[in-house]
């Protein structure tokens, strides 16, 4: 038997987006051990800003709006996780904060013990709702990535002490 049909044929589970998953988990367990949880944080949040304003003008461009109002962040920030496999919902919307809850990470198993990377839903959430909002401050109450059964996200539209800032 040909050698590379062997290993067609195996029951490999490695696709394109377990690699990058398993990728992105590694690379934020070995920032973690060598330079500490914050400044891993840090540089995730850095990207998570960048991602959140190319998913931002998607979402503007598919409601052919300048600014979305707090019902359609709320949907836009359920609708982004939905298509990376997140388990994203809406507890409640008002005026005051959207609040979401979780039961799929789109990291799955890989973001376990990895709380940096948590810093992907804060930033994200965070520049979409600051954007349109003017202002957002980012609150994760639970999350998977600490051991929690799920995640409750809390994206404050007024200030206050818990959570990171956004401003538009």
């Amino acid at each position: 038997m040909d050698a590379l049909a062997v290993f067609e044929k195996a029951p490999i589970r490695r696709d394109r987006d377990v690699f990058v998953r398993e990728l992105l988990g590694e690379l934020a367990d070995i920032l973690e051990q060598g330079v500490g949880l914050e400044e891993t944080a840090g540089f995730i949040a850095r990207v998570g800003n960048r991602i959140g304003r190319e998913m931002n003008a998607d979402y503007l461009d598919a409601a052919s709006a300048d600014r979305l109002d707090v019902d359609q962040v709320a949907a836009a920030l359920v609708d982004l996780k939905r298509r990376i496999n997140g388990g994203f919902s809406v507890e409640s919307v008002d005026n005051e904060a959207i609040v979401l809850v979780n039961t799929a990470c789109p990291f799955g198993r890989y973001v376990e013990g990895r709380r940096s990377l948590c810093m992907m839903t804060s930033s994200v959430f965070g520049r979409v709702a600051a954007e349109n909002l003017g202002y957002a401050r980012v609150e994760i109450e639970k999350a998977i990535a600490r051991g929690d059964p799920g995640c409750r996200v809390i994206v404050h539209l007024t200030e206050g002490d818990a959570g990171l800032e956004y401003m538009r």
